[in-house]
């Protein structure tokens, strides 16, 4: 990747920018005059035009995108080698969500090779990988990452140009696509890969104002220039008039050769930053001598790799009878290059080098099975028709399954090769019930030519028209079309169909039921056809222990407690227990989990055969995450588990597996999923787990139409509390603690009681002890629940769970996702949506419809409270999680107790009292910043007590 020579003074100013992107195919027309063979497109460009400098025609992609897209002006406040890059002065900006991606198709013509580049307008806080087709050459992270370039030899007539989102955005300028014509050196040895630009530097005196590119150079490479100097080392030798002597062909312009560092003893050329794993590097160096005095054997240097390696011994500028020399390394390195340039014993002049290039090696990602992108586009044709502005649909761009697979796609490795076994066009993957995101049409009559397809459903829409047969080779599981327009026979190839484990086809009225003898029941989970028969299971909820035990007396005594404690109203700090002084003879908490005694469960290995039998052969399809699919089984004891299998394209791996295990081998509490067993077995990676009856409290929240449920205030605080206490067991766990790095509201998983319980943890890592950097090479976390510190320092500490967990607690208030870039700009992101209600004392505004006029305000006050200093934006200033579960159980205390009392006030036609506090005594939000030699005044205020 090309990064920019001089840093700029821009800042984060906050986390959250929420530009939101999205790009579609487009392949560009010719672009005519000298540069006829290149591509060049302006995004967002009102036309197209021919740029004067380098006379290059560009062509717009305004036509390509919808109006509820959107562009953007690029500041000008960038560095002035941008500027000379860039041409453009718009960026495309849309609304895409993490893990999908967009992609550009563009022509080539086979075996042919190309330099690709993409420009960016750079923005703050957004991470997006770049590829070409399926195999990634680059990441865009910060500003500064104004350029990703790679180099590839064309295997087909088109290529697709991919941005694959991290954290939920993507944007982008301008994309050239260059044959390099004669230029066909980059891949000797390596045809079958991609390689990605990292430095192409020239050296100059003028480095901030001048680069070189088309004009000079026929494949448009830009070399940007660099005077580094090291006055007591190296000097710049320049000459006006290049004349290569004996060479046919240099592979640089002569503009680029006219300037040389030189050194009378060494030179060092550096790039650091590079992954800390061992990779293959193509470093191109370039030699003219600028001194015609010298002679033969009068310029001779050693090349070494690193300090250590060397890679080249005795190299002659003038040793082949030239004043030109070229010299390529194949070389392995991690964390950074150092190649050095040592003059020769004997030599009478130091090393000199007029320009370089590094690039680094990407082996080829195997494409989807060519037969199933074909019925997939023409799915995608087909759809179109009727559904033309449908934003799943305009995602569907780039290669199927990688590297993330197209939404409402999924994918399995069969025999090292990527195919379809998931389509998923339901109106929950939709996004929205609403008229827009419903689709329409025929039913797609070529959907049975997916051959590997094991789950299909498009329920919930409004298709007509036939369902096609499937063939008897079909390896379907499960069908569901339910909830739709269609109509004529219900194919009775179904019926044998050997591995279909559920069918259902209700609500369509037109649509001819199958015959009930047709259709096993006990070997189909059918509907029959008719309409409405899956209900859903009722549930139990459990409340805090305090109200449970209904005491008249003892609610009676807390309403008045809890009254009296209202007269003397006071400000009080973060977390302060003085406003609710409570009798000392009288207790009013909740049993914390740790002191319950919870069954041993061993980690048990299981056999694929084994948990292929339970599964019924993965019948059952529960859910999907980034480890893999979920399925429900029933183990010999009667047990109702979820067997999750890691997918061969999914984004976690090995490492996550093993952490997980290793983890949950060690370490038990109520509030935390045990781990029943696992399978590595064939190349299979499986975790066994207790199922879940009440799903995760993003379904419960906001989730698919068929799991959201309405939860009451007092679950919810249930809920948070239980949560709250599992984070706690493994921040303060005995061995060493852990840091969760991924909490949000789909890894709070329910029971048969409705007892919270924190899941997943592929990515949980021990903190950092003394003496550790507390850095993390790579930071995890999902778009929303990300803690901001964390990200831009990447330091990790407990307080990053901390930050995830207030935006949990700010779902659970408000019913809203942490994410939502379907909603007005200002409202996207929840945690700064949410801020200036709280701060100005207007949380009915924000608190979930769902539960308006049935909560106590005090016991609301107090979580949104804990919500706002978990998500204070420096983590000295955020609560621990044993203050948090003391907030909660007083929240639940209050919430439980006054609810009991109001009751029995009601009961004996007593008086009731309004209780009302001035918020705005709590709300001051004026806390000293801490120095670096005192402690967070947050974190005095809620250091536990002395032990006695």
């Amino acid at each position: 990747m090309m990064k920019e020579l001089n840093s700029w003074g821009l800042r984060v100013t906050e986390f959250f920018i929420l530009c939101v992107f999205i790009l579609t195919p487009l392949t560009s027309a010719d672009a005519g005059s000298n540069s006829s063979s290149f591509v060049s497109i302006a995004c967002c460009s009102e036309s197209n035009f021919t740029d004067s400098n380098y006379n290059i025609s560009w062509v717009t992609d305004v036509n390509k995108f919808h109006n509820r897209l959107s562009c953007e002006d690029i500041s000008e406040d960038v560095p002035v080698a941008i500027n000379y890059l860039r041409v453009n002065k718009k960026r495309r900006v849309f609304p895409v969500g993490p893990d999908q991606k967009r992609c550009y198709t563009l022509p080539t013509k086979k075996g042919e090779d190309y330099l690709i580049r993409g420009i960016f307008g750079g923005i703050w806080g957004l991470k997006f990988t770049v590829a070409i087709d399926v195999t990634t050459i680059g990441v865009v992270d910060a500003p500064d990452d104004f350029a990703v370039e790679g180099v590839f030899r064309a295997t087909k007539d088109s290529i697709h140009f991919c941005l694959v989102s991290d954290n939920g955005a993507l944007y982008i300028s301008e994309i050239h696509l260059r044959p390099l014509w004669n230029l066909n050196y980059y891949l000797e040895g390596f045809p079958s890969s991609a390689l990605e630009l990292l430095e192409r530097i020239s050296f100059d005196v003028k480095s901030a104002a001048k680069i070189i590119r088309y004009g000079v150079d026929p494949s448009d490479r830009i070399w940007l220039t660099n005077s580094t100097v090291d006055p007591g080392r190296t000097y710049l030798r320049t000459e006006t008039n290049v004349n290569v002597l004996g060479f046919r062909d240099p592979r640089v312009p002569k503009q680029v050769l006219q300037t040389a560092l030189a050194s009378s003893d060494r030179l060092v050329i550096i790039h650091d930053g590079l992954s800390p794993a061992n990779n293959t590097y193509l470093l191109f160096l370039y030699f003219y001598e600028v001194d015609h005095t010298v002679q033969a054997g009068e310029r001779v240097f050693d090349v070494y790799l690193n300090s250590e390696s060397k890679q080249y011994s005795g190299f002659d500028v003038m040793g082949n009878g030239s004043n030109y020399r070229e010299l390529a390394l194949n070389v392995t390195a991690s964390g950074y290059l150092n190649l050095t340039l040592v003059r020769a014993s004997g030599s009478a002049n130091g090393p000199i080098c007029n320009a370089y290039e590094i690039l680094k090696v990407h082996q080829l990602v195997q494409e989807t099975n060519t037969d199933d992108v074909e019925v997939i586009l023409e799915v995608r044709s087909e759809l179109l028709e009727s559904n033309e502005k449908n934003e799943v649909l305009e995602g569907w761009t780039g290669d199927p399954c990688l590297p993330v697979p197209w939404n409402g796609i999924g994918c399995e490795i069969v025999d090292g090769i990527p195919v379809i076994t998931k389509l998923d066009l339901s109106s929950g993957i939709q996004r929205g019930s609403d008229e827009e995101h419903i689709l329409k049409g025929q039913f797609p009559k070529i959907i049975p030519n997916l051959t590997h397809l094991r789950s299909l459903n498009l329920s919930n829409n409004k298709f007509i028209g036939q369902i096609p047969e499937f063939f008897q080779s079909s390896l379907l599981i499960s069908v569901d079309v339910s909830h739709n327009d269609l109509s004529g026979p219900f194919p009775e190839s179904f019926a044998s169909l050997s591995q279909l484990g559920t069918l259902y086809y209700g609500c369509n009225p037109q649509l001819t039921k199958v015959s009930p003898s047709a259709i096993s029941d006990s070997k189909i989970t059918t509907d029959h056809g008719n309409c409405g028969a899956q209900e859903s299971s009722k549930r139990g909820i459990i409340i805090g222990a305090a109200a449970a035990s209904g005491s008249l007396l003892v609610t009676a005594v807390a309403g008045v407690i809890f009254f009296l404690s209202r007269k003397n109203l006071m400000p009080r700090g973060k977390f302060s227990k003085t406003s609710y002084p409570m009798a000392k003879n009288l207790i009013f908490s909740l049993p914390s989990m740790d002191d319950l005694v919870i069954k041993s469960i061993s980690i048990e290995t299981f056999t694929l055969d084994y948990l292929e039998a339970v599964t019924q052969s993965y019948k059952t399809l529960i859910g999907e995450g980034g480890f893999g699919s979920v399925y429900r089984g029933t183990l010999t004891d009667g047990q109702e588990v979820a067997v999750k299998v890691r997918s061969a394209t999914s984004t976690q791996g090995t490492r996550e597996f093993n952490n997980e295990l290793n983890l949950l081998s060690t370490i038990r509490h109520e509030n935390l999923v045990p781990l029943l067993g696992y399978c590595n077995e064939k190349d299979q990676e499986i975790l066994v787990y207790p199922f879940m009856s009440n799903g995760s409290l993003q379904d419960r929240l906001y989730g698919e139409a068929a799991k959201r449920k309405i939860l009451d205030w007092p679950t919810r605080l249930s809920i948070a509390l239980g949560a709250a206490r599992g984070l706690t067991h493994l921040h303060n766990f005995a061995g060493r603690c852990i840091i969760h790095r991924d909490v949000k509201s789909s890894n709070i998983l329910l029971d048969q009681s409705m007892c919270a319980k924190v899941a997943d943890f592929g990515f949980s890592k021990y903190a950092p002890q003394e003496g550790d950097s507390g850095a993390s090479l790579e930071v995890r976390g999902t778009a929303g629940y990300l803690d901001p510190e964390y990200y831009t320092t990447h330091h990790l500490s407990t307080k990053s769970d901390v930050f995830s967990f207030g935006v949990v607690l700010l779902e659970i208030v408000t019913g809203r996702e942490p994410l939502n870039i379907h909603r007005p700009r200002p409202e996207w992101s929840l945690v700064e949506w949410a801020k200036p209600y709280i701060r100005e004392s207007k949380i009915e505004e924000i608190v979930d419809p769902n539960i308006k006029g049935a909560y106590h305000a005090e016991a609301m006050w107090r979580v949104v409270e804990v919500a706002l200093s978990c998500i204070e934006p420096f983590s000295a200033y955020r609560p621990g999680m044993v203050d948090i579960v003391r907030e909660l159980e007083d929240s639940l205390i209050i919430e439980n107790n006054a609810s009991e009392y109001m009751r029995s006030i009601e009961s004996t036609g007593s008086n009731r009292f309004s209780i009302i506090m001035d918020r705005s005594l709590v709300m001051d939000r004026r806390i000293p910043a801490p120095s670096p030699s005192e402690p967070s005044p947050i974190l005095t205020q809620m250091a536990p007590p002395e032990p006695r």
